[in-house]
């Protein structure tokens, strides 16, 4: 058996039991990827059990995003060292030991720490589970099990204010987290059973000084974008602090990673055309994708008064149009021009965040649906071949650290994301506010209607309060304009780098095929 077979677990065992592989490992991966959203529609209610401000419940998203983008380059290493079966048995008892701990939590300080230990032991799953189905299927099949995987991992974040919703209404928040002792329990018997248990190569080594590098750099810059807008960003000296030591980490991490004999990162995965611009794609997808997933449950909840359970299920019919593409991209993927399909997702997805960036309260249930169904069915465009056309070039032995780094960089474009159009609607509003209540004066000629002084008269204290209440939410309205736009154009700026992906040449590798035999 070859070196890259050991690694993977595959070969003749993984061949007899593939289908029972590929149904735990995309459990695995499912339970995973379920987690990042969530927790979305159940934010209000966490935000009002543990005292916390609309700034600090949001890192009960950013933290678990954080931490499994720290860990998920560590698989390769992880994989080699101990085995993939032993570090996928101690990722989903972990990951679900750490979900009924955030169940559990009594206080923020509790569940962000218990978030980023989710975080920690889930960054192998996704990485390790994409590597394993990559290696067991020959490259024929590739596209069709990777539509197949993608659409649990995607599905995941589509699905999950659905269920969030129905659990946090049914019985309280605390069950978006204990849902995953049912799910972790079947993935962990599944995979101890089925999985091959091929041994660890004991000389591995990490390389900690690139490893602590690049996590110091992470962990400070997602500080600097959290905090920023709290601390009024470089008045601050936390946050210039913060920016330094980014900075610094970043720079130590680039240079060792270009001397070091054994780096953290091989600087050769990017020379690979196909990879770099995968995984430049992946920054835009998790920085579009997920930003937007956290921003429409608070549009539909707090603008719109929308209970949680019908938020939820308003959302949910996205995963209908991204399924369904996905489905039809296993069979396209190798017979359509990769570029083709990649461009016609983008395109439909930047045309969807147009229409959102029209939305007002006033918005009917039917648009928000169909326009969330027509943004799954880009999203499945962009997803499925994406995954496919960024890792097939590389060699069987390069996978493992490929996936990881490019999940790493998916999470930080969502980690990124989610704090930049949090940090971008609270200041817009505040902007939009002022600039908004600069018109409403005393001599403002429209309060000399009756019927407006009825209610908004700015002469008295409760006419006040209200006309407060009424710009306060016409100014949160443009700052969900804005940021959606800011989503459009994010999207569409990654269009000219369609040109560097090409296609894989020659037949494939024997290493690729090697579970067929």
């Amino acid at each position: 058996m070859s070196e890259s077979s050991a690694a993977t677990g595959a070969g003749p065992t993984a061949s007899a039991n593939r289908l029972a592989i590929t149904i735990f490992v995309t459990v695995a991966a499912l339970m995973q990827s379920l987690d990042t959203t969530i927790a979305n529609i159940a934010l209000p209610y966490m935000q009002g059990s543990v005292s916390a401000s609309q700034d600090e419940i949001e890192w009960v998203l950013t933290s678990y995003i954080v931490a499994a983008a720290i860990m998920t380059p560590a698989a390769g290493f992880l994989t080699g060292r101990f085995g993939i079966k032993r570090v996928f048995l101690v990722s989903v008892a972990g990951f679900t030991a750490a979900s009924m701990l955030c169940g559990l939590s009594q206080s923020l300080v509790q569940i962000v720490l218990f978030r980023l230990l989710q975080g920690v032991f889930g960054a192998a799953l996704i990485p390790l589970s994409q590597s394993v189905l990559m290696n067991i299927y020959p490259r024929e099949r590739q596209g069709s099990v990777m539509a197949l995987w993608t659409m649990s991992i995607m599905a995941g974040p589509v699905l999950g204010p659905v269920l969030g919703g129905w659990l946090t209404q049914a019985f309280s928040w605390r069950y978006v987290f204990f849902i995953n002792l049912p799910v972790g329990i079947a993935a962990f018997l599944g995979m101890r059973a089925f999985l091959p248990n091929i041994a660890g190569n004991a000389a591995a080594k990490l390389d900690w000084f690139g490893f602590g590098a690049l996590s110091l750099a992470i962990a400070a810059f997602q500080l600097f974008i959290d905090r920023g807008q709290e601390l009024d960003w470089f008045n601050s000296k936390e946050i210039l602090l913060e920016a330094v030591v980014a900075a610094a980490a970043l720079y130590l991490f680039v240079v060792h990673t270009f001397t070091a004999k054994a780096p953290f990162v091989r600087p050769s995965l990017f020379k690979d055309r196909n990879f770099t611009a995968g995984a430049v794609f992946g920054i835009i997808v998790g920085l579009t994708y997920y930003s937007s997933l956290a921003l429409q449950p608070p549009f539909l909840q707090n603008l719109m008064n929308y209970p949680v359970v019908t938020a939820g299920l308003t959302l949910g019919p996205r995963g209908i149009g991204t399924i369904g593409s996905m489905m039809v991209m296993g069979r396209l993927v190798g017979k359509v021009d990769t570029r083709l399909l990649i461009g016609t997702g983008l395109g439909v997805t930047a045309w969807t965040f147009y229409a959102m960036s029209g939305w007002t309260p006033d918005v009917s249930q039917t648009t928000i649906i169909s326009i969330g169904v027509i943004q799954g069915v880009g999203l499945g465009f962009i997803s499925v071949p994406l995954n496919v056309a960024t890792l097939t070039t590389l060699s069987a032995d390069a996978r493992p650290e490929g996936a990881g780094l490019a999940t790493l960089l998916r999470n930080m474009g969502s980690s990124v994301g989610i704090s930049t159009v949090t940090t971008l609607l609270t200041r817009n509003t505040q902007v939009n506010h002022a600039a908004i209540g600069a018109h409403v004066t005393a001599v403002n000629r429209g309060f000399a209607d009756p019927d407006i002084a009825r209610f908004w008269n700015p002469l008295t204290a409760i006419g006040r309060t209200a006309l407060d209440a009424v710009i306060t939410r016409q100014a949160q309205i443009i700052a969900y304009m804005d940021d959606f736009k800011l989503l459009m154009c994010a999207t569409l700026a990654v269009l000219p780098l369609l040109a560097v992906f090409t296609k894989p040449r020659g037949a494939p590798a024997p290493e690729h095929a090697m579970a067929v035999e």
